[in-house]
């Protein structure tokens, strides 16, 4: 325990104070220094002339009885106690199984999957779009035809035609699905979203706001899954 002289107590307290770490006990007080400083303390302890201050900040100090005006409870509430709480483990992604399954049967990075289904129908099976399309991966009619998907809303039949388009799209644009920085990625995506044509008239990506946007968020999924 450290004690101060009355002089040197003071000029302590008016630099704000030196202190080291200690226990201190449980309570909320203030004390009124003549000083005309006050400190939240979290309780005081005399001994003979001398009092120590418990500061609720953690530390304490020693100082003259002489340089207490008084020592109050504080109506305030004393901080609480930080408590670590680990952190639930992170829920599943929805249809997981049937996702990792579909595309690994079909060479596809199932992060590339993941990051479609999230942006085409944020995970909802029944996902309707305005212009038709329909479930998990957002099939248009005559795409699903191709596949010979009939239950747009069956998330094992949508997953997988949707992933076999995708597949088929990687092909077409001489994709390497595994290599995120591989430059054609983006014509497949721009192509899923937009349709075949566009892509190649303008050699690429389209000018179009939302295809741009599109293939923009789902790199950004697959970087930040690989980045897990």
């Amino acid at each position: 325990m450290v004690f101060a002289s009355r002089a040197a107590c003071l000029a302590l307290l008016v630099s704000f104070l030196v202190v080291r770490p200690a226990a201190a006990p449980a309570a909320a007080e203030l004390v009124l220094l003549t000083t005309g400083r006050t400190l939240a303390l979290s309780g005081h302890k005399f001994e003979g002339d001398r009092v120590v201050l418990y500061l609720r900040n953690g530390g304490e100090i020693v100082c003259d009885r002489s340089l207490i005006v008084r020592i109050e409870p504080d109506p305030a509430p004393a901080p609480p106690v930080q408590v670590v709480v680990e952190s639930p483990p992170l829920p599943a992604r929805p249809f997981a199984e049937i996702i990792d399954a579909v595309s690994v049967r079909h060479g596809v990075p199932p992060a590339l999957v993941y990051a479609l289904i999230e942006v085409e129908s944020a995970y909802r099976p029944a996902a309707r779009s305005p212009k038709g399309a329909m479930g998990l991966m957002q099939l248009m009619p005559a795409t699903a035809e191709q596949y010979a998907l009939t239950d747009f809303f069956d998330p094992l039949a949508n997953i997988e035609a949707g992933t076999r388009h995708l597949k088929s799209l990687l092909d077409r644009y001489d994709v390497d699905p595994f290599d995120i920085q591989d430059v054609n990625l983006d014509s497949a995506l721009a192509a899923y979203n937009a349709g075949d044509g566009p892509v190649r008239k303008f050699g690429g990506v389209p000018p179009y706001p939302e295809t741009r946007r599109y293939v923009a968020k789902i790199r950004e999924l697959v970087n930040a899954a690989q980045n897990e």
